[in-house]
């Protein structure tokens, strides 16, 4: 038998127009989770607060008019993912000015928030493919992006000097001896370049072409802008970039069409 606060709450509930209660259940704030807020120390207070949000029968609505409880619930998370996704792959690439291709972590890290608003989407079966479409995307710019932002940089506000290779610097990773090749710029500055294309061990002094970044966010890449690569996964990001916003906004435009529909 239910308890008298279950009863309280399951009136309360009740009373709501139909809208209202589609719309709680929407973001999860169905009877089961009302109840188990009402079980806490003036839990009843925050319910009856939170069934007021909804307990407005909503009026004869003509076209153009602001859309109800019902339809901002389904429109709602959408937002909120879309943008909580872009200011997430927007922060990850420009930490890459800082932190190089480490970026990656900050994408990785931020992936934690994006899941959490991910599920706070609607569970239907188009929704749910919306959802992943759009975390794939995700994970798709914040590692590819972050390891080849470097490139594209480069490619965009890179300028291409005659350099000299400098003496390199030898580190061990992985149990080997690396060799990492420098460059000294017009300017007299030393700087490791972005990867090692070629043998320079043997070519200290020589002068060779590179690509060198005026801001100095950027290591410099040996070679000239047509060596430094990355164009297949610029397309990659691209598409992928398409599939972030369009998977949420699709989704977001079904739900209140269907909501429409449904009050209608």
């Amino acid at each position: 038998m239910a308890s008298e606060e279950e009863r309280s709450v399951d009136d309360l509930f009740a009373q709501l127009p139909q809208d209202g209660q589609r719309a709680l259940e929407q973001i999860g704030m169905g009877l089961p989770e009302l109840r188990r807020i009402a079980a806490r120390e003036d839990g009843m207070r925050q319910v009856r607060g939170i069934l007021s949000e909804f307990a407005t029968a909503p009026d004869p609505r003509r076209p153009g008019d602001d859309e109800g409880p019902a339809q901002r619930a389904a429109v709602w998370p959408w937002v909120r993912l879309l943008l909580v996704c872009v200011a997430s792959v927007f922060a990850c690439l420009l930490s890459s000015l800082f932190i190089g291709k480490a970026a990656a972590l900050v994408g990785l890290a931020l992936v934690l928030l994006v899941f959490w608003v991910a599920f706070k989407t609607r569970s239907s079966h188009g929704g749910v493919v919306a959802r992943w479409l759009t975390l794939a995307a995700y994970l798709i710019l914040v590692s590819v992006g972050s390891y080849f932002a470097n490139a594209w940089y480069l490619q965009v506000r890179g300028e291409e000097q005659t350099v000299a290779i400098a003496s390199p610097t030898h580190q061990w990773a992985h149990g080997t001896r690396e060799t990492y090749c420098r460059v000294r710029l017009n300017d007299g500055s030393v700087h490791e370049v972005i990867s090692n294309k070629e043998n320079c061990a043997d070519r200290v002094g020589q002068k060779v072409m590179a690509v060198v970044d005026p801001a100095g966010h950027y290591e410099p890449s040996l070679g000239t802008k047509s060596d430094i690569g990355g164009v297949l996964e610029g397309y990659v990001c691209l598409g992928a970039a398409a599939v972030l916003v369009l998977a949420p906004v699709t989704a977001a435009m079904t739900g209140r069409a269907k909501e429409a529909r449904s009050a209608a």
